[in-house]
């Protein structure tokens, strides 16, 4: 297995090359740092201090993810990312805000933004959200995955992002395919729903384990429907995934 320094498992862009990442803030020792523990993961990061020279650095890094402060000098973060999508639609953006107002978050994911960072907040926090973003949007692996997994007739083609079902295809969304990924690289292993909330979104979702189990419904909608069942609750435990009993 691949690792970083930190001793997380390494990531890397689909084609094995490092992740880039714009930071995006006015206080040049915030984003100093903030570029240190990316480069830390491996990754290859651009900072700017404005709007204007953020969309200039983006335009010649072309982010798969840009750490973005919501206020700027010379403009705000939500003008910046819709700007941003001019430039690379598909970018994920992380806002940093000093506000912790509900309008604020709203906004920010309104104007397109996949999650945010209230400050005061910790490096580690920053890591994990940028890793489950790119995880989730596709635009990271890490490097030991192989291509293919497989229990029983369920088959996940991971560079391909297709997934099978007694070859039927099956569409699902990027979190529906993290969460099931998860799954079918633990089959026949219960998984607590703490466990489902570190790998498939990375950070403590504010204690709302109620998400995993909205999206452990979604994946049975989609791969057990009108089958028989592969994934199980074992009550007071958790989840797995077994091949279907004949």
């Amino acid at each position: 297995m691949n690792t970083t320094r930190s001793g997380r498992p390494a990531l890397t862009r689909p084609d094995g090359t490092p992740l880039r990442v714009l930071v995006v803030d006015d206080d040049p020792d915030l984003a100093e740092v903030l570029s240190g523990a990316l480069r830390y993961e491996g990754w290859q990061v651009r900072a700017a201090g404005d709007g204007a020279s953020a969309l200039t650095a983006a335009r010649e890094l072309m982010p798969d993810a840009v750490v973005l402060d919501v206020m700027l000098p010379d403009t705000d973060g939500f003008a910046v990312l819709r700007s941003l999508h001019t430039v690379k639609p598909d970018v994920c953006v992380l806002f940093l805000t000093a506000r912790d107002a509900v309008e604020d978050r709203i906004a920010g994911i309104t104007a397109g933004g996949d999650d945010y960072v209230t400050k005061p907040f910790s490096l580690e926090e920053v890591v994990a959200r940028l890793r489950g973003l790119l995880r989730r949007a596709g635009m990271a692996r890490q490097q030991e995955e192989g291509p293919r997994l497989i229990v029983g007739d369920l088959v996940m083609d991971e560079e391909a992002r297709e997934v099978t079902r007694a070859g039927e295809l099956i569409e699902l969304s990027p979190t529906e395919f993290e969460l099931l990924r998860f799954l079918m690289r633990n089959p026949r292993r219960v998984l607590s729903k703490t466990q489902i909330l570190d790998r498939v979104w990375s950070y403590d979702f504010g204690g709302r384990a109620h998400v995993v189990e909205l999206y452990i419904s979604y994946l049975r909608k989609k791969v057990d429907a009108g089958r028989e069942p592969m994934i199980h609750t074992v009550r007071g435990a958790g989840y797995v995934l077994k091949p279907a009993v004949s």
